[in-house]
């Protein structure tokens, strides 16, 4: 923000941050690999029941091997997913976690080019089949 706020509300520093924050705070940094707890969380520690709603989902989704859980997707494809769809709500705060953490996965940049214009694909062609109102034909198996 212009006038060096990071959000309109004051975010929890990791100094600050006592209790359940404190908790979640070191659990981010270990599960993440992260020196420092990111910005976003330290706001959604402002309330410290949201931030534990939020951070029990994302780990359970994006990390499930930190929960014991084994996922049908790896990581990297977890990311890219989040990275997608970020870039298609226009989340810039999204698009720079999941582009770093995508990276630090090993998607190098002309690889990170091809995830983009896929996303700009489908953003259009979903824009043009919705526009039309096309019933869809091509349906999935119901198993």
């Amino acid at each position: 923000m212009a006038d060096g706020r990071v959000a309109t509300v004051r975010p929890v520093s990791e100094e600050e941050a006592t209790g359940k924050v404190a908790k979640i705070y070191a659990d981010i940094k270990q599960t993440k690999n992260l020196k420092s707890v990111p910005n976003f969380w330290r706001v959604l520690a402002t309330n410290p029941d949201h931030l534990e709603l939020v951070w029990t989902r994302l780990k359970a989704l994006m990390h499930p091997e930190a929960i014991g859980r084994t996922s049908r997707l790896d990581p990297l494809t977890r990311e890219i997913i989040a990275l997608a769809v970020s870039a298609t709500n226009g989340c810039a705060y999204c698009i720079n976690s999941h582009t770093a953490a995508a990276r630090k996965l090993g998607l190098d940049t002309e690889a990170l080019g091809e995830v983009m214009a896929i996303v700009g694909l489908f953003n259009s062609t979903n824009s043009i089949a919705d526009g039309y109102q096309v019933e869809p034909d091509v349906l999935p198996p119901l198993d």
